[in-house]
């Protein structure tokens, strides 16, 4: 998880508990305690929210036809047509996330026929400017694995009709 704003560790537990401050009248835009509001606090990211972002940003890149492994696409389908199951958008996707930094690994199919060198450059370009953009934190590498290629005549296994 990241921890990304910096800020006191104060907790509410570990606050005085006091009434109502009567004595002290403060005039409008005032504000109280100390510092930005913006700093008081943590937040941190789980690695599956940074691995959901670069999921979506890789799978909008013209030229990548699905993420993960052919395992991982197989299991997923079948878990896509059970009831109440959900796509995975992170499938293909691991992230590590520290407190400021991430790094990512992606397994992608490509379309056959377009250059893998392009298309995996816009999938780095868009993943980083996507997680950057949404999480504040630094993406300091993205790899990518090119596991497949779908061919024009292969059928999806996300297509295929009802298992049996």
């Amino acid at each position: 998880m990241s921890d990304i704003t910096d800020g006191g560790s104060t907790r509410a537990a570990d606050l005085e508990k006091t009434g109502p401050d009567t004595s002290v009248r403060r005039g409008p835009g005032t504000r109280r305690g100390g510092g930005d509001p913006a700093t008081r606090g943590r937040t941190t990211i789980a690695d599956g929210v940074v691995e959901k972002i670069a999921g979506m940003a890789a799978r909008d890149v013209l030229g990548v036809h699905a993420m993960g492994s052919g395992l991982s696409r197989t299991f997923g389908a079948v878990r896509d047509r059970v009831p109440g199951g959900t796509k995975s958008v992170a499938r293909g996707v691991k992230a590590e996330v520290g407190e400021v930094q991430t790094a990512l690994d992606l397994e992608i199919v490509v379309d056959y026929g377009v250059s893998i060198g392009d298309v995996t450059r816009a999938v780095r370009e868009n993943v980083i400017a996507a997680v950057e953009r949404m999480t504040s934190l630094e993406v300091v590498e993205v790899n990518i694995a090119v596991s497949d290629v779908k061919l024009p005549d292969e059928e999806d296994e996300e297509t295929e009709g009802r298992l049996q």
